[in-house]
């Protein structure tokens, strides 16, 4: 038996009912980032529960995940075998210079104090031309007043300030992806108004029937993503190059 984490807000795990729409959207992201890790050597910089890290591991030659809470890395060491768990500050990575081909990082970001800090750690440790993939929430559509709306985010960003930020931490964008509700989220939402925010009204235990049978039923494929529209998007998904 592997170590249980504990569901507290900051990150989504797989098997619970209650937080299938926001796992498979997640799930959705590293399905398409997945093929870039192909035979290399990755590193995911705040790996959480370890799931995705473990979807890498099928097609990479090696995987590092690696996480500051330390419940974490016990459980990610235990449930899967095949990911490398490491404890470690994304403020200071604990890898050597230009050690990994690939740095992932999905839904990360938003977390942290320093965003620029962290990407520069992302630009050291990969190898020249090494390739980042970053995932992180669209603020204009996940938190629109401006402040974010989770309180384990710092701070959230837009598709230009996304874009900015790359450019100014040294990577070059390859492509930027906008994640959103395919038609049958899409149906969703008008029958409750927004699937998201009737999640959001109250916890999953004070739900009504239907909407906690909508939530568990949500799959992987049930969301689309595509370069145009961005401002739109749910998610900002980015494959990005390290300039020399």
């Amino acid at each position: 038996m592997h170590p249980t984490l504990a569901l507290t807000g900051e990150r989504t795990l797989p098997g619970i009912p209650a937080e299938n729409y926001w796992f498979r959207r997640h799930e959705a992201a590293y399905d398409a980032l997945v093929p870039f890790c192909t035979g290399a050597v990755v590193l995911e910089a705040g790996c959480g529960e370890g799931y995705g890290a473990d979807r890498v591991a099928g097609v990479a030659r090696t995987v590092l995940g690696l996480d500051y809470d330390a419940a974490a890395v016990r459980h990610v060491a235990a449930a899967y075998p095949r990911v490398r768990a490491v404890r470690g500050n994304l403020a200071g990575l604990p890898l050597a210079t230009g050690s990994v081909d690939v740095v992932a990082s999905l839904q990360v970001l938003e977390h942290l104090w320093d965003q620029p800090g962290f990407l520069a750690e992302c630009g050291r440790v990969l190898r020249p031309a090494g390739t980042l993939l970053l995932t992180t929430p669209n603020r204009l559509t996940f938190s629109p007043p401006n402040r974010p709306m989770n309180p384990f985010h710092h701070r959230e960003l837009d598709p230009a300030e996304f874009t900015a930020l790359l450019d100014e931490c040294g990577f070059e964008l390859s492509r930027l992806l906008g994640l959103r509700h395919g038609p049958r989220l899409r149906k969703l939402d008008k029958r409750f108004g927004s699937l998201v925010d009737a999640q959001l009204a109250g916890p999953p235990g004070t739900w009504h029937d239907e909407l906690r049978r909508a939530v568990a039923g949500v799959r992987t494929a049930d969301f689309e993503l595509a370069p145009d529209d961005l401002d739109d998007s749910l998610d900002l998904i980015a494959v990005a190059i390290k300039r020399p």
